[in-house]
């Protein structure tokens, strides 16, 4: 009787086990991609130029669309500080209003970079 019940147990543990293992990881929320590698090396200097840094962000951007995917926080902000050091400040602002209309909760932060950028050098 007591094999029994033992046998019971195993074979119920065993297919929760099977079960467990079979079920799919859900999708992640954003595409990544190389991002965070490519802010790493940013700021530590890596020697890549901003052109180089710009061209692996927009593949980036371009596979994550093609995927239906969604770019994480900071992405087309990062896009936008590269288009400033460009000097390509119509697109850098376009990269802000993204940003900004993306992820709403970084409008303060937007804002106000939006603002030094149409204010007057003095």
């Amino acid at each position: 009787m007591g094999i029994d019940i033992f046998l019971r147990l195993a074979g119920v543990a065993l297919l929760a086990v099977a079960l467990v293992g079979c079920a799919q990881r859900p999708p992640a929320l954003y595409q990544w991609g190389g991002f965070q590698r490519q802010l790493y090396e940013h700021f530590k200097g890596d020697g890549s130029s901003p052109e180089e840094q710009l061209c692996v962000l927009e593949a980036q951007a371009k596979q994550a669309e093609g995927r239906g995917a969604a770019l994480p926080p900071g992405f087309h902000g990062h896009l936008a500080m590269i288009q400033f050091r460009l000097g390509r400040f119509d697109e850098a602002k376009r990269q802000l209003e993204t940003e900004k209309a993306k992820f709403p909760e970084s409008a303060p932060y937007m804002d106000f970079l939006l603002n030094r950028m149409a204010a007057p050098k003095s």
